[in-house]
């Protein structure tokens, strides 16, 4: 059985460290690209990427809102055909950061950071596995099809993050979110490179 290679690369957007209380403004996508991965495969054209609708800067969880505070790139192989990476988002309680900052070391915030690109890339590991990404002969346009993956390994990928998210929340009493971004999804069906993939 081929080793199967999985990264996460986080891109700095508004780093845990820093802190910040504002929204995270997304950054431009090149530099995204250039500074976590390779160029986008051909599968998908960068201008379709470019076109797609920003990333929501809050969300809600439990009544709070939460700000984005990262973007994290990520990829996995699920076999030497198959597998996914794109776009992951973290949300973070701006008041939690805030007291946290206040309370701990500024360097606990690295400690953070590294665990939560270990929980999204177990969760992405697990989500690859449970998605069916074979090719569906009934789908309507390569597009429908981008959908139906996307909304399959999101849903995959909140259920294998669940329970990895809810421990960090209460070992750290950071409240966060991680969530794929759909319109960043990318599907390898004819070949996976793992090296694309390699920090």
């Amino acid at each position: 059985m081929k080793a199967r290679v999985k990264t996460f690369t986080a891109v700095a957007v508004s780093l845990l460290s820093a802190c910040s209380t504002q929204p995270a403004q997304r950054q431009d996508t090149a530099a995204i690209q250039s500074a976590a991965k390779p160029a986008l495969p051909q599968e998908k054209p960068a201008e379709n990427y470019e076109a797609s609708t920003n990333p929501p800067l809050t969300t809600t969880k439990d009544g709070k809102t939460l700000n984005l505070v990262r973007i994290m790139d990520g990829g996995i192989c699920k076999n030497e055909l198959q597998g996914a990476s794109g776009s992951f988002l973290v949300y973070a309680d701006p008041q939690d950061l805030e007291r946290i900052k206040r309370e701990k070391p500024k360097e606990i915030f690295k400690d953070f950071e590294t665990k939560i690109q270990k929980l999204a890339s177990e969760a992405l590991e697990k989500a690859i596995d449970q998605t069916n990404l074979a090719v569906d002969p009934f789908s309507l346009g390569d597009d429908v099809a981008q959908e139906k993956l996307a909304a399959q390994l999101t849903k995959n990928f909140s259920s294998a993050a669940s329970g990895p998210v809810a421990a960090f929340d209460q070992e750290t009493t950071l409240t966060i979110d991680v969530t794929p971004f759909p319109p960043s999804l990318l599907f390898y069906q004819k070949g996976c490179d793992a090296n694309r993939f390699e920090p």
